[in-house]
């Protein structure tokens, strides 16, 4: 330890590298810290709204969106292995001229009492009102019972009123009581069941049981009695089975903000290798010594590492504690679900995780080591009699790096690429990316050579002493530009990235929004549907030219797996309204014609021409694949058949949006409000395609809000980080500028030196990083985001944008290598090369 003073204090030495490393270690760790933490407490708070809606169930009978045939309840409640069931009702509103959502369950409180006692409502007792009168409030069709949650979005109270829709009828409830057992966060409201079915025309229907197996009973041995007796589309399943799935909704998300959270660890470890590689140049002549007089290169290479370690446990600590304090940002900001739509309506809360928080600093602790293993293995290497005769950055100027290693590990980044996902996440994508940036930064001298060897020597004396010091130290150049590369591949590869996806979603919005006006009733889980006396009475409006209709459903077609979503609407044999991927497949005369989503073809591996059997209506019935199309709305799949189709096979009339197209010389506007007066309830929402376009793209923003603030920290420490190679670089070149003084060149000249070597090296950087970011943005596009997310997007380039980009970077590293000069061209001559007297 008697050498910690020596290694260790050259860290506040060079303040400026240290701070630099440091700020990309905590930027990374942070990043990565604040995703997890704030995914974590959402789901978190998501699995404890849903104990409190499953109760002591042990199974739970679930099935499409539309419910099931509320017989099966009478049919399971008498089989030997239930000791108790429950049914339940679930739908979605909205309160009459707003938007604000409602979940109201339709139970029966005698068989909740026993499976889900925290869903009981309490009615509100007043002085005036007998507690049996109290109890019979919860069976009366107009009572409704809040969370406390609920009561305060909605700003109600017990005895107040609530006017809501039924369908797209207003329904007029009176707040009866409350739910004391429900979470503390959970939006929820209670009705009797019948009640639910009454008002909401869900006669004889249910969207759920819940099953309290008898004592003794496992749950496999109950679920291989019980599953032959439901219909096609309706399974068993564990209440856990639904957190787990939406932690895996979310997951494939929170994995891409966290690799670019270790892209930033990534940039952190080359900025540490860029300082302690400039810091043994300078110290090569100290190090050399120590060497001399018996320091052992094993014991040189580990308190070099131990620099690195430090600046990663200080940057890990400070990273973590800012990741939380950036996760409560967030979740001010965006919510629990980073504004992606996941977990939309919880307020989740952050806890702090010991657990977690270590391996983070971890991470950051080996980023430092990773940074700092080259330059500490090349010093260790150094003969203590030729560091000790030689000068300037001299110690690692032979190096040409280790090209040979650097295209063993891109190349080997190609067959990764092919990898199946594992676990549902695109492992072989990821290492394919950390392949070419290690590979990158190992073939950067042999690129910075190659350019200095491209770049004629003529012109003034600055520009041929840049190009000559670029030939003969291409080692240097590689290291000031180590952190440019990184962040220059970061910006490049999300940015076209980015730009692909949104200009693919602008086309698939312009493709599927072809009609003059959208009409919907409410949102589409809130339960509003059009029946056909009110579809009638739209296209009979004035003004509407042709109209078209859509159903939405979901389906269950495997258990364990999310719910998939079902749309109905007019289809062409040939799916040309659909954007469609690839050749769509001719379905013969008599059946039924399916198009299937993208995530649909890689999750359940159905391919155009493919006949399969959908559960519908409690059948399954057989269907033919007729193509694939993009998307980009459900992650978890979906279908589509022609609404005709629909209805012949389940009978079913309702719809729930609109397609209008006008006729000419009307005003959308008029239409608009007649289309409204035609429903006489307020419930209908007419929009132009231009504002769902505009709120699409708007969420899309919002959703890669976290990226556009890396890439922006990425290039502002990539030139932070050229500055502080250069002052180390100057301050080690200060007799050569001292000798260059005395042959006459000005301190101007000098400065034009500098610049033109920080042009140069931002350059090589820049040029690398361009490479680099290009196939790492293939890799996001053709596999990361296929692996993740199962959609396919058309690559889409921002070339204007990456060359202002370039230029404007490469200019920035001129100013700085400048700026960071200009102490030593501010010494005196003579006294920068007095030692050579």
């Amino acid at each position: 330890m008697r050498l910690a003073p020596v290694f260790l204090g050259s860290l506040g030495r060079r303040r400026a590298a240290t701070l630099l490393s440091f700020a990309a270690i905590v930027l990374g760790v942070a990043l990565g810290m604040a995703v997890h933490a704030v995914n974590q407490a959402a789901l978190a708070e998501f699995g404890r709204g849903l104990r409190t809606l499953a109760g002591a169930a042990d199974l739970q009978v679930l099935g499409p969106r539309t419910g099931f045939d509320e017989a099966l309840y009478a049919h399971l409640a008498t089989r030997p292995e239930v000791a108790q069931a429950s049914p339940v009702l679930e739908v979605w509103t909205e309160r009459l001229g707003t938007t604000d959502r409602l979940h109201i369950l339709g139970l029966d409180p005698f068989a909740a009492a026993a499976v889900t006692p925290a869903l009981l409502a309490r009615p509100a007792r007043s002085a005036d009102r007998a507690e049996s009168e109290s109890r019979r409030a919860v069976l009366a069709e107009d009572s409704l019972f809040l969370s406390a949650a609920a009561q305060t979005a909605l700003a109600v109270r017990p005895g107040e009123r609530l006017r809501v829709y039924a369908g797209s009828q207003p329904l007029e409830l009176r707040v009866a009581g409350d739910m004391p057992g429900a979470a503390e966060d959970r939006q929820l409201a209670v009705m009797d069941i019948a009640a639910v079915q009454r008002h909401f025309a869900q006669f004889g229907r249910l969207t759920r049981i819940d099953l309290k197996l008898v004592e003794g009973l496992d749950v496999q041995t109950a679920r291989a009695a019980l599953a032959p007796l439901l219909p096609a589309g309706v399974w068993l399943e564990v209440p856990e089975t639904a957190e787990g799935q939406a932690a895996n909704l979310s997951r494939a998300y929170r994995v891409n903000l966290g690799l670019l959270a270790v892209m930033g660890l990534v940039t952190g470890a080359f900025l540490v290798f860029s300082a302690q590689a400039l810091s043994v140049v300078r110290r090569h002549t100290e190090l050399a010594f120590l060497r001399a007089i018996g320091l052992r290169r094993r014991q040189l290479f580990v308190w070099l590492l131990a620099e690195g370690a430090l600046v990663g446990l200080l940057g890990g600590v400070v990273g973590v504690a800012l990741g939380h304090g950036v996760a409560f940002a967030l979740l001010e900001l965006l919510g629990g679900d980073l504004g992606a739509g996941f977990f939309a309506g919880l307020s989740p809360t952050l806890s702090f995780d010991p657990w977690t928080s270590g391996l983070y600093i971890l991470l950051g602790v080996g980023a430092g080591v990773a940074g700092a293993w080259l330059p500490a293995r090349e010093a260790s290497r150094i003969a203590p009699a030729q560091a000790l005769k030689s000068g300037g950055d001299s110690a690692l100027s032979p190096r040409r790096g280790h090209p040979r290693l650097g295209l063993a590990l891109m190349i080997a980044s190609l067959p990764l690429c092919t990898l199946p996902p594992f676990l549902g996440l695109p492992i072989g994508g990821y290492l394919a990316i950390f392949g070419l940036l290690v590979g990158s930064l190992l073939w950067l001298p042999l690129l910075a050579s190659g350019l200095g060897r491209v770049l004629p020597l003529w012109g003034p004396v600055p520009v041929r002493l840049a190009v000559a010091r670029l030939r003969a130290v291409p080692g240097m150049g590689a290291v000031a530009a180590a952190g440019v590369l990184a962040g220059v591949a970061l910006v490049v590869a999300m940015a076209i990235m980015v730009n692909s996806l949104r200009d693919s979603v602008e086309v698939w919005l312009d493709q599927i929004l072809s009609a003059d006006l959208y009409l919907r009733a409410g949102r589409t889980q809130s339960g509003g549907v059009l029946d056909e006396a009110l579809q009638r009475r739209l296209a009979d409006v004035p003004g509407v030219a042709h109209i078209e209709f859509t159903r939405h459903d979901s389906l269950r077609l495997v258990p364990g797996r999310p719910p998939v979503a079902l749309l109905a609407r007019p289809v062409s044999p040939d799916g040309h309204e659909l954007p469609l991927v690839g050749s769509a497949q001719a379905v013969a005369e008599g059946e039924t014609a399916i198009w299937i989503s993208e995530a649909l073809h890689d999750l359940q591996g159905w391919r155009p021409g493919d006949r399969v059997r959908l559960p519908l209506s409690g059948s399954e019935v057989p269907v033919r694949v007729a193509g694939v199309w993009r998307d980009y709305a459900r992650q978890t799949g979906s279908l589509m058949l022609d609404l005709t189709d629909y209805r012949r096979l389940t009978g079913d009339r309702s719809v729930q949006d609109a397609a209008i197209w006008l006729a000419p010389g009307t005003d959308a506007f008029s239409l608009a409000k007649a289309l409204k007066a035609a429903a006489g309830s307020g419930a209908l929402e007419v929009t132009a395609p231009g504002e769902i376009r505009a709120i699409s793209l708007r969420i899309f923003d919002r959703t890669f809000a976290v990226t556009y603030v890396l890439e922006a920290a990425a290039v502002v420490i990539g030139l932070a980080g050229v500055a502080a190679s250069f002052a180390a670089l100057a301050a080690a070149r200060r007799r050569e500028f001292g000798l260059l003084r005395h042959l006459g060149l000005t301190r101007g000249q000098i400065g034009g030196l500098l610049a033109l070597e920080g042009s140069l090296v931002a350059g090589v950087g820049i040029l690398g990083g361009l490479a680099v970011g290009g196939a790492i943005a293939w890799i996001l596009i053709q596999v990361v985001n296929r692996q993740s997310f199962h959609w396919s997007m058309d690559l889409s380039i921002p070339w204007r944008s990456l060359l202002v980009f370039a230029g404007t970077l490469a200019v920035l590293a001129s100013l700085s290598a400048v700026l960071a000069g200009r102490q030593a061209m501010r010494q005196d001559a003579v006294l920068a090369v007095r030692e050579d007297w």
